[in-house]
């Protein structure tokens, strides 16, 4: 039979609250100490012996052992052949305990231990461990993980481990990490967060291989302040040199913002300094009152292409540089901006360089009353250009609208005036030498109905509904060829553009137009879970009149008497298959111009195989104007191939030009505690020019990774891709 034996440093004091009833366990004083064992012996003032499945329990700490004695004064605890101290942030095993309970210091002896914080938890164990404090501990001939118990597929392995919970900053000395008992990393030094948190010092190095041969990268996070940290990355390039890459950020109370460049002084392959400067900054003035400033700067038209993955290579044409004041009151928005750009293409590119703004006065209001709602959008602009017609354009656009909405439908009559008056300026100077103007009256008239009633789709009950809907706009032809196109282009022709005003973007071309766009779409609304399990809409737009503008401005007249018919398919057809495509049919041409269809199959994550195929009859090739018909099919995927084992590629292909524009496939292995990705790329830059990327990385589990992150090429590349770490296995 067990005895349960209660002392407290003042034990002669206190001896009646040795003998308390178990019953009172729970509600003993704090800092009592707590024991129960097979034999209890000693000076109740000075000294406890307790032997036998020895249970001390004191506050939120409770030790198990063989034997334990107790120094009553010293609040001093030894406890021994095999011990376990059980406490808030985890447990620790060991051969021998020595402890001073009332400090939290102390140390034991061939240890293991498990602490866990915020969902992470440190394993390991320790030739000795020494307590420092509360939440403070220091583990010599140590090594550690963050996996499962009796998994040490990867530790981290060191002379010495000082863990502070209270700063949630780890510091390991002559440290290794090994992976299946491989060394794969050394360093004398090395802290890390406990909490996932933010801590300076070296990250885990980037390695890849690429066109420019092997490339290592080292970054070093300084966490400056709460509110200020930096990334110091040098970066060695085989084929062209080292490049040092440097990541500021800030966030104050009322400004935030980051700067960032990259310097390579001497590029071995192009024998010139290469560099890219980045940076943006956001400013609170008052609460309706806001700065800013943005831009980005290279030093020649090849950089992305040569620096940059297959995303950047593609978007970083234009580069913006900008600065703004914004006041945003409850009645809309005045904005002061200066803008310009850099444009980026190689020597047989065609792209022209859009206007710097410079600057630019917008002001924006709405007000709603009785139902009505009025509207005013406008500008004024200084158009600036090295090589065109530059001038200043004045756009004032007011208008009043009123929205009738009912359960079963909508109707929304508007009417407007756009007035445009452009300063024209000569090429070499800013004198103005001629004035123009434009004053054109806009109505226009949506109006919906709404039809629902119960069907059945695939044997599961729907909510069929029906949605007619028309959209009617007049504007009164107003010849433009006058006017200069500083900011104008044509919409891409879709769905969405059936329902707008004016299918040119920017202000210097407005379309005629006396037409009524015709559209009805139907969907399947799955009554168990709400999903749209089916949409079909088809539309298209009927001219009452054959009046046009051209993009020069120009008038003409249409020759048909409607616009090309489009629809529209998609929905989730069930759980896993998602269906979505579109058609455009030139009823005047009796063609096709274009389609897509994407059939995507997504049963869980991990598991995702999607084809998707594109039609142009006359499409834009590469950065110039020459067009012709565009085909490409798109087959990408990710999916288990064996026990933790996922192969993922993509195939975009090119059958007008029989020739791949985008290749990747690699293979990925997710152990639970540590995961590897293998991953080769290759992509069309230019019209003749090719990039190929191989990524290796190694994840460590709520520690670190090594090597080249493919994670982003992999969720641009397959639709519904998901980080094998994330899956819950195959």
């Amino acid at each position: 039979m067990q005895t349960r034996f209660r002392l407290t440093p003042v034990m002669a004091a206190l001896l009646p609250l040795f003998l308390l009833p178990l019953a009172q366990a729970d509600s003993l004083p704090a800092g009592t100490l707590s024991v129960e064992s097979d034999t209890l012996s000693g000076q109740m003032d000075v000294e406890l012996k307790a032997s036998g499945q020895v249970k001390a329990t004191r506050d939120d700490q409770t030790v198990e052992a063989d034997w334990l004695e107790y120094f009553v004064q010293r609040q001093q605890l030894r406890a021994g052949e095999r011990v376990r101290l059980t406490q808030a942030d985890g447990q620790i095993e060991a051969e021998q305990l020595d402890y001073l309970l009332g400090e939290r210091s102390g140390s034991a002896s061939n240890a293991s231990f498990s602490f866990g914080r915020d969902g992470k938890t440190l394993r390991g164990n320790a030739g000795k461990l020494e307590f420092q404090g509360k939440d403070n501990y220091r583990l010599r001939s140590a090594r550690a993980n963050t996996c499962d118990p009796n998994d040490d597929s990867w530790y981290l392995k060191a002379s010495t481990i000082d863990l502070d919970y209270g700063r949630n900053v780890g510091v390991a000395r002559n440290a290794r990490v090994e992976f299946q008992g491989v060394p794969i990393l050394y360093t004398p030094w090395i802290d890390f967060p406990l909490d996932g948190g933010r801590k300076s010092g070296l990250l885990f190095p980037t390695i890849s291989t690429g066109s420019d041969g092997l490339q290592v990268s080292l970054p070093y996070y300084w966490n400056i302040a709460p509110n200020y940290d930096a990334t110091i990355t040098p970066r060695y390039i085989e084929q062209r040199g080292m490049m040092l890459g440097l990541e500021g950020r800030y966030l104050l109370p009322d400004a935030q913002g980051q700067l960032y460049t990259e310097q390579l002084p001497n590029d071995k392959k192009s024998e010139q300094s290469r560099f890219l400067w980045k940076g943006e900054h956001v400013q609170q003035l008052a609460p309706a009152l806001s700065a800013g400033a943005n831009g980005a700067y290279v030093s020649d038209d090849d950089y992305f292409d040569d620096f940059g993955d297959r995303v950047s290579s593609a978007a970083n044409v234009n580069l913006k540089r900008e600065a703004w004041l914004s006041y945003r009151p409850e009645w809309g928005s005045v904005t002061l901006k200066a803008q310009r750009y850099q444009t980026l293409q190689d020597e047989n590119g065609t792209v022209e360089e859009p206007y710097a703004r410079l600057p630019q006065l917008s002001v924006n209001a709405r007000q709603q009353f009785a139902g009505f709602s009025s509207n005013l959008e406008s500008e004024l602009t200084r158009f600036s250009h090295s090589s065109k017609q530059e001038g200043t354009r004045l756009v004032a656009y007011p208008s009043l609208s009123y929205a009738i909405e009912r359960p079963w439908g909508f109707l929304r009559p508007k009417v407007g005036v756009h007035f445009t008056r452009y300063e024209l300026a000569n090429s070499d100077s800013s004198q103005t030498v001629r004035s123009d103007e434009r004053t054109l009256p806009i109505v226009s008239l949506d109006s919906g109905l709404y039809f629902e009633r119960d069907s059945t789709l695939f044997g599961r009950d729907m909510n069929q509904t029906l949605e007619p809907r028309l959209f009617y706009v007049k504007i009164p032809k107003v010849d433009q060829s006058s006017l200069p196109n500083f900011d104008t282009s044509e919409n891409d022709f879709n769905f969405a553009q059936l329902f707008t005003e004016n299918r040119f973007s920017g202000h210097d071309r407005i379309n005629a137009a006396n037409q009524v766009t015709a559209a009805l779409t139907s969907r399947y609304l799955d009554k168990e879970n709400g999903l749209e399990r089916l949409r079909i809409a088809i539309g298209q737009r009927f001219y009452l009149s054959r009046d046009d503008i051209s993009l020069d401005g120009s008038s003409s007249e249409r020759s048909e008497a409607g616009s090309d018919l489009l629809v529209t398919v998609g929905g989730d057809l069930s759980h896993s298959l998602r269906l979505d495509g579109s058609y455009q049919y030139n009823q005047a041409l009796s063609k096709t111009e274009r389609y897509n269809a994407q059939l995507r199959y997504n049963p869980a994550p991990g598991k995702t195989v999607s084809v998707r195929y594109r039609y142009g009859r006359d499409e834009l090739i590469g950065s110039g104007s020459e067009r012709d018909t565009l085909r490409q099919i798109d087959v990408a995927g990710q999916w288990p191939i064996a026990p933790r084992w996922y192969a993922v590629a993509r195939q975009n292909y090119s059958l007008r030009d029989k020739k791949a524009l985008e290749q990747l496939a690699g293979v990925e292995y997710n152990d639970g505690c540590w995961s590897m990705r293998v991953v080769g790329q290759r992509y069309v830059t230019d019209l003749d020019k090719t990039k190929n990327a191989v990524f290796l990385q190694l994840e460590l589990k709520d520690f670190s990774s090594v090597g080249s992150n493919p994670l982003n090429a992999l969720r641009l590349a397959i639709p519904g891709y998901s980080p094998i770490n994330e899956t819950t296995g195959n």
